[in-house]
Protein backbone atom coordinates (compact mmCIF):
# COMPACT_ATOMS: atom_id res chain seq x y z
CA UNK A 1 0.00 0.00 0.00
CA UNK A 2 1.27 3.17 -1.02
CA UNK A 3 0.96 6.82 1.25
CA UNK A 4 1.56 10.35 -0.01
CA UNK A 5 2.75 12.22 2.90
CA UNK A 6 3.58 15.67 3.48
CA UNK A 7 6.86 16.54 6.31
CA UNK A 8 7.48 19.51 7.75
CA UNK A 9 11.18 20.88 7.14
CA UNK A 10 12.55 19.79 10.25
CA UNK A 11 10.72 16.87 10.44
CA UNK A 12 12.25 16.16 6.80
CA UNK A 13 15.48 16.39 7.99
CA UNK A 14 14.65 13.53 10.55
CA UNK A 15 12.56 11.45 7.78
CA UNK A 16 15.33 11.31 5.27
CA UNK A 17 17.94 8.73 6.37
CA UNK A 18 14.38 6.69 7.38
CA UNK A 19 13.04 7.20 4.16
CA UNK A 20 16.69 6.27 1.63
CA UNK A 21 16.60 3.18 4.26
CA UNK A 22 12.83 1.95 3.97
CA UNK A 23 11.49 3.29 1.12
CA UNK A 24 11.65 3.11 -2.83
CA UNK A 25 9.39 5.97 -2.83
CA UNK A 26 8.65 9.20 -4.84
CA UNK A 27 9.42 12.55 -4.05
CA UNK A 28 7.15 15.15 -4.94
CA UNK A 29 7.09 19.41 -4.34
CA UNK A 30 6.16 20.82 -1.55
CA UNK A 31 7.98 18.28 0.85
CA UNK A 32 5.39 15.86 -0.28
CA UNK A 33 6.42 12.09 -0.39
CA UNK A 34 4.71 8.47 -2.08
CA UNK A 35 5.75 6.17 0.41
CA UNK A 36 5.05 2.46 1.57
CA UNK A 37 3.24 1.75 4.39
CA UNK A 38 6.46 0.23 6.46
CA UNK A 39 8.42 3.08 5.67
CA UNK A 40 5.24 5.21 7.13
CA UNK A 41 5.19 2.94 10.42
CA UNK A 42 9.26 3.59 10.83
CA UNK A 43 9.07 7.19 10.55
CA UNK A 44 6.21 6.96 13.71
CA UNK A 45 8.30 4.58 15.01
CA UNK A 46 11.26 7.32 15.23
CA UNK A 47 8.81 10.08 16.14
CA UNK A 48 8.75 11.25 12.93
CA UNK A 49 5.67 13.57 12.61
CA UNK A 50 4.20 13.51 9.17
CA UNK A 51 0.39 14.71 7.47
CA UNK A 52 -1.15 11.93 5.38
CA UNK A 53 -2.57 13.48 2.59
CA UNK A 54 -4.00 9.82 1.08
CA UNK A 55 -3.58 6.49 1.18
CA UNK A 56 -4.22 3.48 -1.15
CA UNK A 57 -6.78 2.52 1.17
CA UNK A 58 -9.61 4.68 0.10
CA UNK A 59 -9.60 3.99 -3.21
CA UNK A 60 -12.50 1.60 -4.71
CA UNK A 61 -11.16 -1.41 -6.36
CA UNK A 62 -13.49 -2.20 -8.52
CA UNK A 63 -13.98 -5.60 -6.98
CA UNK A 64 -17.50 -7.21 -7.94
CA UNK A 65 -18.34 -5.17 -10.40
CA UNK A 66 -18.76 -6.62 -14.27
CA UNK A 67 -17.09 -5.44 -16.76
CA UNK A 68 -19.04 -3.01 -18.47
CA UNK A 69 -21.42 -2.85 -15.70
CA UNK A 70 -22.18 1.03 -14.32
CA UNK A 71 -20.82 1.37 -10.41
Amino acid sequence: MKIVIRLTAREEVKALPILLRHSTGMVLPDSTYVISAEAAQALRDAGVRFSEISSEAGVPSGQGAISGERV
